[in-house]
């Protein structure tokens, strides 16, 4: 399999149909384009493109039956974001979980019950 890396946002979009579809039963092209979000006028050969990427990249498995195709997730949807967490926080913070935090409120108050919060949850992560 393919080393997995972060998802463009319209491949994350189906991934996440994918991933909310009642497991174990796969899930059809024709569902997932039920499911698309009321607006997205996308097109059945652009969704197949997609489908198809998805399948090479190592995302999702294919399997013919009857007339219609079938697709299930290789990965689970709490994988996925580990490794988008991942590539996050090494890319902006250098794995810093300190550089991250003070990047979101380095402009902003924090009041005294977000610090006791930090606080008790660095102390179980000890």
């Amino acid at each position: 399999m393919p080393a997995l890396r972060r998802l463009p946002d319209s491949e994350f979009e189906v991934m996440e149909i994918v991933w909310d579809y009642p497991v174990p039963t796969p899930i059809t092209t024709l569902q997932i384009m039920d499911r698309m979000k009321p607006g997205r006028n996308i097109k059945l050969q652009t969704l197949l493109t997609m489908l198809l990427r998805l399948v090479e990249k190592g995302y999702l498995t294919s399997e013919r039956v009857g007339r219609e195709r079938n697709y299930s997730p290789v990965i689970s949807k709490h994988d996925y974001m580990q490794i988008e967490k991942e590539t996050f926080m090494a890319r902006h913070f250098i794995n810093s979980m300190s550089s991250l935090v003070n990047a979101f409120y380095e402009d902003q108050e924090i009041s005294q019950e977000e610090i006791e919060d930090l606080k008790e949850w660095l102390s179980k992560k000890r």
